[in-house]
């Protein structure tokens, strides 16, 4: 008999190596798609043509039609934490898993969220293009000491909780957002959102992106903050309006907007990119060399524990039997 196949959508790594011996080692044929994510129509041929029992996806969109073309498609793996590119409710009723790696990068994607309020406060990124450009104007630095700031979290999940926990050894008053959040923190006090925006020099998003966070960080919301704050977003671009943003940043409302992500990634829009204020890094917040190797390695033996016939150590849905 041949061996069953394992769909890799796409990869955002230089190539599926770690995928393949997994993979290959327990029994399975590995097929991979293009390194870049396909449209979604690209991958539902793939899954026509293949008939893969497993598909794994980093970018790609799995559609509800990618999930329904393979006879015997046991478990979909996001290759990540978010599941917006995954027809979840599909996968459910045809009785597919749907699995993440929910905690691989909690240090990785704090450590970058502390080290844009950083360098926000601290001015490294301005103050570097000033001298690459020929300035030296010490005398113009506006800098902020870091344990005078007000740091309002949104999402207080995992990555949130390790956000405020390294702020919170600089000194930095916390305020926190989660409509799941019941337990008390020490150190950290809960508030609704618009307490956090006008209450808060930094905002944070560690929000996932669903129907009721979509564009939570909104106009009016921003307007609400103080004047010349820093807006931090290293979870989902969608969760952020970027026309408010780069409105708020051309009217002084705030004076920075770090982010790792955006709605329209991979463009850059242009009057987001030509703000001064703007620190934009390419959706790679979670990137290290210990958390994709971890990554990989995870995702690939959560699919070898369905493929066994095992229960997933990570499962998003309940299937239906």
């Amino acid at each position: 008999m041949k061996p069953a196949t394992v769909l890799l959508t796409d990869y955002a790594w230089p190539d599926d190596a770690v995928e393949r011996e997994i993979i290959e080692a327990a029994g399975f044929k590995l097929v991979s798609g293009p390194a870049a994510p396909a449209p979604a129509e690209a991958i539902e041929r793939l899954a026509r043509e293949h008939e893969p029992v497993a598909i794994m996806t980093c970018w790609a969109q799995v559609s509800a039609s990618a999930i329904a073309a393979p006879p015997e498609l046991k478990i979909v793996a996001r290759i990540g934490v978010g599941l917006d590119n995954i027809a979840v409710g599909a996968a459910t009723e045809r009785g597919a898993w749907v699995t993440n790696v929910p905690d691989y990068c909690v240090e990785e994607v704090s450590d970058h969220a502390v080290g844009f309020a950083l360098a926000w406060a601290r001015g490294l990124v301005s103050m570097d293009r000033e001298v690459r450009a020929g300035r030296w104007e010490p005398a113009a630095a506006k800098l902020k000491r870091v344990s005078t700031l007000t740091c309002g979290v949104i999402g207080f999940g995992r990555i949130g909780r390790m956000t405020a926990r390294k702020l919170a050894a600089f000194g930095c008053r916390l305020i926190a957002y989660d409509p799941m959040q019941s337990t008390p923190v020490s150190g950290v006090e809960f508030v609704d959102p618009a307490t956090l925006f006008s209450r808060s020099d930094i905002v944070i998003v560690h929000a996932p992106l669903t129907e009721s966070t979509h564009h939570l960080v909104n106009r009016d919301r921003l307007a609400l903050m103080r004047p010349g704050g820093l807006l931090i977003n290293v979870s989902r671009g969608g969760v952020v309006d970027t026309t408010a943003v780069v409105d708020a940043l051309r009217s002084g409302r705030l004076s920075g907007a770090a982010l790792d992500v955006l709605e329209s990634e991979p463009a850059v829009p242009a009057d987001l990119a030509d703000q001064p204020g703007a620190i934009l890094t390419p959706h790679v917040a979670f990137s290290s060399d210990a958390s994709l190797l971890e990554l990989r390695r995870r995702s690939c033996e959560e699919v070898v524990r369905v493929l066994r016939g095992e229960p997933p150590q990570q499962p998003c849905n309940q299937p239906a039997r």
